[in-house]
């Protein structure tokens, strides 16, 4: 029986089917009125899968609604938390975004975002005092039973080596969260909200698919959609994305489509 391997050109052909484009459609893709790009909200197309087509790799791919590679994270080996060790986000290019590290004997499964450094695209390990801390996210219950988390900024200054050490508490607990996820990312279906007003920021969703002459299908779960609001920074969205697909430990499944 033959390994599974994807390969970057196959993600590409993928794309084309699952990404919400017109040119998809056979047509060409609308473009917005200026001015008004900027008050749309931003629509991707989350694929879980590694660009790279090595055996045992389990990534992510994101597509913007043109149908581009936006952002991907490769080598993604979906281990036990405590091995799990670095999750490297990057944009479409590969070039390094941010670095996601689970925090090591932690009840509330914390995780901590740092800005990824250029050692890091070049598979070197970075010095702790060079890699300024982002935001740290964690569960809101220790039960396993909620996908709900939240997402603390960090202060200014803060960098690997000042957060780094064992704990089971929240550093900015007292803090009021950036972010709040509620509902279940497990059935995608839930939202990113500011935790300031609790305006919705980004919201998670299942992903269907037409294609001519056939029935509208629903993707599986290795396929949904992420909707940006407009005025959000979409790369600390997508890194929650990727930490929420770890804490909620669902099992690893081949992508799938069901008939409606």
């Amino acid at each position: 029986m033959e390994e599974p391997s994807v390969k970057i050109k196959d993600a590409n052909t993928m794309s084309n089917r699952i990404h919400p484009s017109d040119a998809s459609r056979g047509g060409r893709a609308r473009r917005a009125a200026p001015g008004l790009e900027d008050r749309r909200p931003a629509v991707y197309t989350v694929w879980k899968r590694s660009s790279m087509g090595f055996q045992g790799t389990d990534g992510f791919c994101v597509y913007d609604d043109a149908g581009r590679l936006a952002f991907r994270v490769d080598n993604y080996s979906r281990r036990r938390k405590l091995c799990a060790g670095e999750l490297l986000l990057m944009d479409g290019q590969g070039t390094p975004l941010l670095s996601l590290r689970p925090q090591l004997l932690s009840l509330h499964d914390r995780w901590n975002c740092y800005m990824a450094t250029e050692e890091e695209g070049l598979d070197k390990k970075p010095s702790p005092t060079s890699q300024q801390q982002v935001f740290t996210m964690s569960r809101c219950s220790a039960l396993k039973r909620s996908d709900e988390a939240e997402v603390h900024m960090s202060p200014a200054g803060t960098t690997a080596s000042s957060s780094s050490g064992l704990s089971c508490k929240h550093p900015q607990a007292a803090a009021a969260p950036a972010y709040r996820i509620e509902g279940s990312f497990s059935r995608r279906n839930c939202k990113i909200r500011r935790g300031s007003d609790g305006k919705e920021a980004a919201r998670i969703g299942r992903k269907s698919a037409g294609v001519a002459s056939r029935p509208v299908a629903t993707l599986g779960d290795d396929v949904f959609s992420l909707v940006v609001r407009p005025g959000v920074d979409v790369a600390p969205i997508m890194a929650i994305v990727v930490v929420m697909d770890r804490i909620c430990h669902k099992p690893y499944t081949p992508m799938v489509c069901s008939s409606q």
